[in-house]
């Protein structure tokens, strides 16, 4: 009974975020018009526009090679498989064994891998320069993320996104300067990943200051819409990451049956919810910052991650 629950919360969670991550872009953009003054399109639109996307052949540079062609599918499949290891309102899933925090580190990193060498394979200046600007950005926010994970698994005792959210959730830990650290890390690792402000700001289209939008430049057609929809998952994997960590409140314990799961989606879409709002806000009251200071944002971040571990170590060895 227990496996065949973990095999349906799994098919509810993969079914559940696949189809909500659009929605997701398209009422974080909504929100923005709002809070504008503008109507704003309908939080369906992203959909609508995947859609229509999907029907377009796409056009390929000349002295592209078959990495252009292989590199969306390979994105969006890796984000897939992290978005199914992330849980949202249930833990106990099927594939929650293999949920580590290190094992998404290495799928997050696959995914912008494949983003850069498509940028790089064309052979456009702007995609050759937003490729190289991604990749120095990871090299300080992956080893935040990885510092964040070293914090959880130091307090929960292992690495595993469900025992963590169990651990969180029973509030044994109590309140602690190191989870804040490591929040506060996340969210700015987060807003990096995510091409968000004030990391970057696509919807200027201004090709000097682009980071993540240059280098799919060159896409269209089906493979624009596979780029569009990886994007979306990952704002989606990385709001459930933030609520699965530190907000596990409401997620159905391994084995709990429809009516947890039920409470479970609604506490869930709560708290996306909340994030969206929050996202918005602070996307409309900050400004862009220089794309040269990127590196100071993620090394702050970096710095936090390393702050709530020295904490950790200094207050474990002192027990």
């Amino acid at each position: 009974m227990t496996a065949f629950a973990g095999v349906l919360t799994q098919l509810l969670h993969g079914a559940l975020l696949l189809a909500a991550a659009p929605v997701l872009v398209g009422l974080v953009r909504w929100l923005k018009a709002r809070l504008l003054g503008r109507r704003g399109a309908s939080p369906l639109q992203p959909w609508r526009d995947l859609l229509k996307l999907l029907r377009k052949q796409p056009v390929v540079a000349e002295s592209a090679s078959v990495v252009t062609l292989a590199a969306p599918y390979v994105a969006v499949g890796a984000t897939i498989v992290a978005v199914l290891l992330v849980p949202s309102f249930a833990r106990g899933m099927l594939l929650g064994p293999m949920a580590d925090l290190v094992v998404l580190a290495g799928l997050l990193a696959l995914a912008r891998a494949a983003l850069a060498l498509a940028g790089l394979d064309a052979g456009t200046a702007f995609g050759g320069l937003g490729a190289a600007r991604e990749m120095a950005f990871a090299a300080m926010a992956e080893p935040a993320l990885l510092i964040v994970a070293l914090c959880c698994a130091i307090l929960a005792g292992s690495s595993n996104l469900d025992a963590i959210a169990t651990a969180f959730a029973e509030g044994g830990l109590g309140i602690r300067v190191s989870l804040a650290l490591a929040f506060a890390a996340l969210v700015a690792v987060a807003l990096a990943e995510n091409g968000r402000i004030p990391v970057d700001n696509p919807a200027t289209h201004l090709e000097l200051t682009m980071v993540h939008e240059a280098m799919i430049l060159e896409a269209s057609g089906r493979h624009l819409a596979l780029w569009e929809y990886q994007a979306a998952l990952l704002l989606m994997l990385w709001l459930s990451l933030l609520a699965a960590l530190f907000a596990p409140i409401g997620m159905a314990p391994a084995g709990a049956g429809p009516v947890a799961w039920v409470i479970g989606i609604l506490a869930f879409a709560a708290k996306i919810g909340a994030l969206a709002v929050a996202l918005a806000v602070f996307e409309c009251a900050s400004a862009k910052m220089r794309v040269f200071r990127v590196p100071e944002f993620l090394g702050a971040a970096l710095l936090l991650g390393l702050l709530g571990a020295l904490f950790l170590f200094v207050s474990t060895g002192l027990l």
